[in-house]
């Protein structure tokens, strides 16, 4: 969950207020298209700038960490850490869906009418899976304001079903913000200067996303910034008492490693969260963390905080979907038995009595792309969270980021493509044959049973040998390559369908 539930919500809640800013600005717009359209009247003028453009793409220079050195061992087991237990699922649920716990927001009169007039057409353009993704909610100046919940990046759709606490793969994330942004800021505060508890109701909001934007386009579609947006907000809060700086308290690199949305069930079996298992100590700060685009200080930390005692109980209380369809019951056994051999060992067993190892493999060993877990061990924020809020008080949280990526469990591993921690990977059958890997695939925006592949096990798509689409996954981009992760290479493709089989059991 964590800053993820918020982004694709982001995404449709200023592009929808930016297209209403943009029929006040008609006509600066309009004079803006006719002044471009004279500028571009020759011919070799066009062709002249299609050339630099050419060339400009051509010698692009990625801002990326190097990769780490060789770690010197192979997998690293993470002990577990109390939590805070015993909450009210039922309360924690409310929590979700109500949103407050972001703090401020976009006041909300400004998208009512268009809201109101028809949620449901607005959820779908938004991308949303479901009406819980975006929250209205009354601050503490008594203005209604709208935000993100985690529902926005953690209710997914398969099968033609909602799922909540599945990671929503088609939001996407590819949008520039930048001058959205701005327009959102200018707007707002200019049309209620007067008026102080709106103002006070949407400043925080306002300021953080306007520092966040720059940050936090993907270069893929289905990836989530969620690491971007708490590493491009907390560079301007205060470590101790949270509060806004107006100067950067850390650099931090252009270039966006974004990652895939994992399951919120597989965290009742984690003992440290996010891919690189960075995340440890106590989980309901951990999660809490994208509240940090829109509170104010460390007591409006502390009270959202404490909300998530009940959502981490309610997230305790989710069950992974059921695979919907016939399962042939003998291959699955023999499935079973070659995971048994060949899988256990880092995603644990399943059943009566299951296990689960929270095993961190190496780069050298897992083989997939290093960038994301190399980026995470270099990052200045993590020196930032260790002395915050956040690690000096009680509960205790903090950042310890491994060379290498966590095992993850494999509940309802059917209905969570795409597959590796960079979403690279469409299919489970790909994932278990490295060699028939799409270099570029790109799915479709609909999500219904039409287009699941339930033969492989994950998403149907169609490979793309030449050229990029908006909605194309291009694995030649520094961080998202679908390389590693080579271990089902070792078996035949009879053995490959037998444990794709056992797998729809889990």
């Amino acid at each position: 969950m964590s800053c993820s539930r918020t982004t694709s919500t982001f995404t449709f809640i200023i592009l929808h207020f930016t297209f209403y800013i943009s029929q006040h600005l008609h006509f600066t717009f309009l004079c803006i298209t006719k002044s471009a359209l004279n500028c571009f009247t020759k011919m070799k003028q066009l062709v002249f700038l299609v050339i630099v453009m050419v060339v400009v793409a051509c010698s692009k220079i990625y801002d990326i960490p190097p990769t780490v050195e060789r770690s010197g061992w192979t997998s690293k087991t993470i002990d577990p850490y109390p939590q805070s237990i015993g909450g009210d699922p039922d309360s924690g649920f409310y929590h979700l869906i109500h949103g407050a716990y972001i703090g401020t927001g976009l006041p909300y009169d400004l998208l009512q009418k268009r809201i109101e007039r028809n949620r449901e057409r607005f959820v779908r353009n938004s991308g949303l899976t479901s009406e819980y993704g975006f929250a209205v909610f009354e601050t503490e100046q008594g203005v209604k304001v709208m935000n993100g919940t985690c529902f926005s990046c953690h209710a997914g759709k398969v099968n033609g079903e909602v799922v909540l606490g599945l990671g929503n793969a088609l939001n996407d994330n590819q949008n520039n913000l930048k001058i959205p942004a701005k327009l959102m800021n200018w707007r707002v505060r200019s049309k209620y200067k007067k008026d102080t508890a709106t103002i006070a109701s949407f400043d925080d909001f306002g300021k953080y996303f306007e520092h966040m934007a720059p940050y936090i386009k993907t270069n893929n579609p289905g990836v989530n910034p969620a690491a971007r947006i708490a590493e491009a907000c907390m560079r301007f809060r205060d470590p101790v008492d949270l509060t806004y700086t107006p100067e950067p308290q850390y650099d931090i690199r252009k270039y966006n490693l974004a990652s895939d949305i994992p399951a919120l069930w597989h965290l009742q079996k984690k003992n440290a969260l996010y891919y690189t298992a960075v995340g440890r100590g106590d989980f309901t700060k951990l999660l809490f963390q994208a509240s940090v685009l829109g509170i104010q200080d460390s007591t409006s930390a502390r009270q959202a905080q404490e909300k998530f005692v009940d959502i981490v109980a309610w997230i305790h209380s989710l069950e992974p979907p059921q695979y919907p369809k016939n399962i042939d019951q003998q291959l699955a056994e023999k499935g079973e038995a070659i995971f048994q051999k060949k899988c256990k060992g880092c995603h644990g067993t399943y059943g009566e009595n299951e296990t689960y190892p929270n095993k961190v493999i190496a780069l050298e060993k897992i083989g997939t792309d290093p960038l994301y877990a190399s980026y995470a061990a270099e990052t200045p924020i993590v020196d930032w969270y260790n002395k915050s809020w956040f690690a000096v008080s009680e509960p205790k949280s903090w950042f310890e980021p491994e060379q290498g990526y966590i095992a993850p469990p494999l509940d309802g591993i059917w209905a969570t493509a795409p597959y590796l921690h960079n979403g690279s990977v469409p299919t489970i059958y790909e994932v278990l044959n490295s060699k028939v890997r799409p270099e570029k695939w790109k799915r479709s925006k609909e999500s219904e049973e039409n287009d699941y592949d339930w033969q492989k096990v994950g998403w149907a798509y169609k490979s793309k040998n030449f050229g990029n689409g908006h909605r194309t996954y291009d694995t030649t981009l520094p961080g998202y390559g679908n390389q590693g992760h080579t271990f089902g290479d070792q078996l035949n493709d009879k053995q490959r369908w037998a444990v794709i089989e056992y797998l729809k059991t889990l």
